[in-house]
């Protein structure tokens, strides 16, 4: 009678101590795993959205540098109909503004600010698709700003901005660009325009605000991407042509 007792007791006893200590040995790895995934996250962000300069280079630059601002997306609310679908020049505009003025507006402002800078190039006759000397006269008579353009930029120009803080205002082909960012639906857009923030000597990245999709906040492209996929609205005003449009860039001063 005892030794039917004292079996059951020693399985029941023995399934305790397996319950207790089974959990902590499986518990325990999963949390250290869940940890270093965290900390692996957090380092990627840090990487992705606050470089931050850790050496001067011999032209007197430092190897990184982010203009930190707020994000704007051309469809800011989703809507991708017209006039939204070309509003990206609208877009990268305001990117500089809203940086310049320090605000970060709600998605009904910035639908408003772009709907009021599309009413203002109705009054001046230009079309859904504006080239970069339009933009220009955006920025100058509706923004208010001093501009500049520059005509066949290199990765040095561009730079020598971003460490003064200056946004730089870049037309591009989307299908090149699409290279680098699969976000873009059809396989990017013939015209496209974004603003360029910042840049990382290290992986020879420019980091932008790709106001073209929702993933575009301080997305990085290659160097030698985004340099080649500089081209202004072509003359022939077809998008198609847009490998033959001019290499220029839009600087906007306060």
């Amino acid at each position: 009678m005892l030794k039917k007792i004292i079996v059951p007791l020693s399985l029941i006893i023995t399934g305790v101590v397996a319950y207790i200590l089974y959990p902590k040995t499986d518990i325990i790895p999963k949390i250290e795993q869940k940890i270093a995934q965290t900390s692996e996250k957090v380092q990627d962000l840090k990487e992705t959205i606050a470089p931050k300069p850790t050496k001067i280079q011999p032209d007197g630059l430092p190897n990184k540098h982010l203009i930190k601002t707020v994000f704007v997306p051309q469809a800011p609310e989703k809507n991708w109909d017209q006039p939204w679908q070309d509003s990206c020049e609208e877009a990268s505009l305001l990117t500089v503004h809203y940086y310049y003025e320090n605000i970060s507006p709600e998605a009904q402002t910035i639908k408003s600010d772009i709907l009021k800078m599309i009413d203002f190039e109705n009054e001046q006759s230009f079309p859904y698709d504006i080239n970069i000397d339009q933009m220009e006269i955006v920025a100058q008579k509706h923004l208010g700003y001093t501009t500049k353009v520059i005509s066949n930029p290199s990765v040095a120009d561009i730079k020598e901005y971003l460490v003064k803080n200056i946004p730089v205002v870049i037309p591009a082909s989307g299908k090149m660009l699409y290279k680098e960012n699969k976000h873009f639906k059809q396989e990017g857009p013939y015209y496209h325009n974004l603003t360029i923030l910042g840049y990382d000597d290290d992986q020879k990245k420019f980091i932008v605000h790709d106001v073209g999709t929702q993933f575009g906040a301080y997305f990085k492209y290659s160097y030698s991407l985004l340099m080649e996929s500089i081209h202004d609205f072509p003359e022939s005003k077809n998008k198609q042509d847009i490998n033959s449009g001019d290499k220029k860039i839009l600087i906007l001063l306060k």
